[in-house]
């Protein structure tokens, strides 16, 4: 086995489709290659070949402090090919995978292997986990991602109208056409409510408009909300509709002739919906903000006849945010984990 640095567009194609292959494609949710090849730019890629030049594995490289980021890893059930993927950090502390950084996408999953990722979070078979552990790996941030069934679930979220007016509370949505406008009240909110995990690395304005990129033609306007109080907004909860069975079928494609497909079909993917981020910034926790936005949400995916609302990973020590989705019905769907070795 060797480890080879991706340098061409067919390598690079060879990087995209190599997990399509390797995992079920009903359960696999591929990165859009468009995602990839913005991380190309910034990240060192690899595939893991055998003598026959086949691609058995793959990973990515980015560094960050003292500590060796990987991401986009992928393998088959090989402990030779893991090894010939992880000796490329040459013994430096290491955590993921990550791409590009802990709250953007990565992680694996621990449970709930027969259920199917979705946008925005991970699935892999279930000898990841053990790969990882038998190589010096250790758990850090466990998680679970979360399911809600949207019938009825608007009425798991009481607040007291009356509060409205005399806090002086407006909820904002984000619109198509403003919504680069919109970005930077929402990455203020975000940074600020999200410091003091132990895994979040703050978002700047490029990297929060490189996540975003497309999702104004896709926006369901009623699922990105933001709360004003007395003008200063504090809190926010953006979801997306579900493209996870268009990138399925595409294999991860989205060149322009995707995109049209996908424009011309998107009612299809107004049947289930998931909650990328939410959060309050600081001052202004505990006060149910979070509940009232969870009701106007839940109301319009309700309205618009949703099935199914999932969520990315809420770590298990959050235990807020895990019992919003419980008042609803909502259960954990995948266990979910990263992976450290070494010390940082």
């Amino acid at each position: 086995m060797k480890a080879f640095p991706v340098r061409t567009q067919t390598e690079l194609r060879e990087f995209c489709e190599f997990p399509v292959r390797l995992h079920p494609r009903d359960l696999y949710v591929p990165l859009p290659a468009p995602v990839i090849a913005r991380h190309a730019r910034t990240a060192d890629l690899y595939l893991v070949r055998d003598d026959r030049g086949r691609v058995l594995g793959r990973t990515s490289f980015h560094r960050r402090g003292v500590c060796q980021l990987f991401g986009h890893t992928e393998f088959v059930d090989d402990d030779a090919v893991f090894t010939t993927l992880m000796d490329v950090a040459e013994g430096r502390p290491m955590f993921g995978p990550v791409a590009l950084l802990p709250n953007q996408t990565g992680g694996v999953i621990t449970s709930g292997f027969d259920e199917r990722g979705f946008v925005d979070s991970a699935w892999n078979p279930s000898y990841y986990p053990a790969m990882y552990e038998r190589h010096g790996f250790t758990r850090r941030f466990e998680a679970d991602t979360w399911a809600v069934e949207v019938a009825g679930s608007a009425a798991a979220y009481s607040f007291d109208d009356g509060r409205i007016a005399t806090e002086r509370l407006v909820i904002r949505h984000g619109t198509r056409r403003g919504l680069r406008h919109q970005l930077p009240i929402l990455r203020e909110m975000l940074n600020a409510s999200f410091a003091q995990l132990g895994y979040y690395t703050e978002i700047s304005a490029e990297q929060l408009a490189e996540q975003t990129d497309g999702l104004a033609f896709l926006l369901d306007e009623g699922l990105l909300v933001w709360l004003e109080k007395a003008g200063r907004p504090v809190a926010f909860l953006v979801a997306v509709p579900d493209i996870s069975e268009f990138l399925m079928r595409t294999g991860g494609k989205l060149g322009p002739v995707e995109q049209l497909k996908l424009l011309a079909t998107r009612s299809r993917y107004r049947r289930d919906a998931v909650l990328v981020i939410k959060g309050v910034v600081p001052g202004e926790q505990g006060h149910g903000y979070m509940t009232l936005l969870s009701r106007e949400v839940h109301r319009h995916l309700e309205g618009r006849g949703y099935r199914t609302l999932r969520s990315t990973f809420v770590e298990r020590d959050n235990t807020a945010s895990a019992a919003s989705y419980r008042r609803a019905g909502g259960k954990p769907l995948h266990g979910y984990t990263f992976y450290q070795r070494g010390s940082a």
